[in-house]
């Protein structure tokens, strides 16, 4: 190269190629990704939602966001309400360890907290996980691939490929993430206008059928009223008695709601039932002396009470 007999070589003649930019580390920045909330930048804590762009949040963190819009990221902006996010249901991944359980262990950050309830992928960024808007279950697209179907895997509830999300989405998974979002609020615009002309035609239905009229199904004519339990042949006997306008009731001398009863009769009663009773006894309960008296007894007893001299 030379640089003998005192030649003094110029930088552009040692260093041939030009400093390339620094690089990212991209095992460290998808475990960031996969594990902090986008909008507060911590981790991810129970209750964990998503937006239909298919970034994670901490619904806390959504939530603050929403009541003040200052904090939103332009990344954000889309949400409006908790209705633009949805509640992922998440598998627990059993062998992760969020702290070392010595001091010199060591952690693996590339391990996840979550995994595939399919085939067990974790879900730390290096496999696209999805999600169903209509359940919010998580599992990997692989396993939605190999299983075609229309149902959930997870909780067996029916979804349209509009509704799948495919989680942290980027290029061409972005744009198509934005194209089904598109879709699901067109959907849910055209359902909320058929149910509003629903309840608007039945009300002017509703509106349109006469007042007044001859009510022609016989199961009906209960409610008229000249219909009398009394008269009708298919009531039964032991059900017309439970009514005022039964026979019985009629020949009442009181009405069925007076429950009131004489106290004379009662005592009379409590001390009739004190003959044959010994004296000590009848003294002791408070009973008068009751004697029999057989004369006028053609065919009943006549029961007549007087105090007791002596008491």
């Amino acid at each position: 190269m030379g640089c003998d007999g005192g030649t003094i070589p110029k930088r552009d003649e040692l260093v041939r190629t030009k400093k390339k930019p620094e690089q990212k580390d991209k095992n460290s920045e998808l475990s960031f990704r996969w594990q902090h909330c986008t909008i507060s930048q911590t981790p991810l804590q129970s209750p964990i939602v998503s937006c239909g762009l298919g970034r994670l949040y901490n619904k806390v963190a959504v939530i603050e966001a929403i009541l003040d819009r200052t904090n939103l990221p332009d990344v954000c902006q889309h949400i409006k309400s908790l209705k633009d996010v949805k509640d992922l249901q998440l598998t627990n991944n059993p062998s992760f360890k969020p702290s070392a359980e010595k001091g010199d262990a060591y952690i693996d950050r590339q391990t996840s907290p979550y995994i595939c309830p399919v085939i067990g992928l974790e879900m730390n960024g290096k496999f696209k996980f999805v999600f169903v808007w209509s359940c919010g279950c998580v599992v990997s697209e692989r396993a939605l691939k190999e299983v075609k179907t229309k149902t959930c895997h997870k909780c067996q509830k029916p979804f349209s490929d509009v509704d799948i999300v495919i989680m942290n989405a980027e290029g061409d998974d972005l744009e198509l993430m934005k194209t089904r979002l598109e879709a699901r609020q067109a959907r849910l615009r055209a359902e909320k206008k058929n149910k509003c002309e629903a309840k608007r035609n039945k009300s002017e239905m509703a509106a349109k059928r006469p007042s007044s009229g001859d009510i022609s199904d016989p199961q009906f004519k209960k409610t008229k009223g000249s219909y009398s339990v009394s008269s009708d042949p298919r009531a039964t006997e032991v059900f017309k008695s439970l009514f005022t306008t039964h026979k019985r009731a009629r020949d009442q001398t009181k009405a069925h709601w007076d429950q009131w009863t004489d106290p004379s009769k009662v005592i009379q009663k409590r001390r009739a039932g004190s003959i044959g009773m010994p004296p000590h006894l009848r003294r002791r309960l408070g009973y008068l002396h009751i004697e029999t008296d057989y004369e006028e007894r053609p065919t009943t007893r006549d029961l007549v009470v007087r105090l007791d001299s002596a008491h």
